[in-house]
């Protein structure tokens, strides 16, 4: 019913600077929350950013100032941009949509960060 497909993974530098892309199958203005998850090696699912109806973000603290979340002005894809990125950060970064008590994801977007 939604489609959410992620982009823009791939191989970074230490200290180096990516911007992902989700690119949905409607408007996002009918989701009540857009958000980026990420997922590393041997460690649950945690949240990145996020952004509300109205335009309210919402960043981890870990990422908080190197981040920033933000969307199309056609209300159909969500951007990540990230700066500053640490190998730690490896992980499988994953594009989500809120509607009520329903929730979609996309596939994922694998980021490397290593030298």
């Amino acid at each position: 019913q939604v489609q959410l497909v992620e982009s823009g993974g791939g191989l970074v530098q230490p200290g180096g600077s990516q911007e992902l892309s989700c690119e949905a199958s409607r408007d996002i203005l009918s989701f009540n929350v857009m958000g980026w998850y990420r997922q590393a090696p041997g460690k649950e699912r945690e949240l990145v950013a996020a952004m509300y109806t109205g335009g309210v973000k919402n960043y981890s603290d870990f990422v908080q100032g190197r981040f920033t979340i933000s969307r199309s002005r056609a209300y159909m894809s969500v951007y990540l941009q990230m700066n500053s990125l640490q190998p730690d950060e490896t992980a499988v970064y994953s594009c989500s949509a809120r509607a009520g008590p329903r929730e979609y994801w996309g596939q994922g977007t694998q980021v490397t960060v290593s030298s």
